[in-house]
């Protein structure tokens, strides 16, 4: 299993949308680590775990910008399916994440 955590891995506190919007937004996020580690998980046949916990929360459009990018461009069955989010503190996080992957499809 790959994985990422958030807090250690990127930023303990994060942004918003797009570069536009501040540091370490969702497309940030997206782009130098999302990403890469999804491809590696893809690569390995194995899952990717994300954690959400130990941050100071997420605002939805950092959650929807990353995940609805990864969904776009793998297929959201391929992510959703190789995805294990892991949220203790904030459960309502993972639905939103499983909408932003989806989002395209509709």
């Amino acid at each position: 299993m790959i994985q990422i955590n958030i807090k250690e891995d990127f930023s303990p506190t994060t942004g918003f949308r797009t570069y536009e919007d501040g540091p370490k937004s969702g497309l940030e996020f997206y782009d130098t680590l999302l990403k890469s580690r999804f491809e590696e998980a893809l690569n390995k046949g194995v899952k990717l775990k994300v954690i959400l916990d130990g941050g100071e929360g997420y605002t939805s459009s950092f959650l929807n910008e990353a995940f609805r990018l990864l969904g776009q461009e793998f297929g959201a069955d391929n992510v959703w399916n190789r995805l294990s989010i892991v949220s203790n503190e904030w459960p309502k996080y993972i639905e939103k994440i499983k909408q932003s992957v989806y989002e395209m499809e509709k």
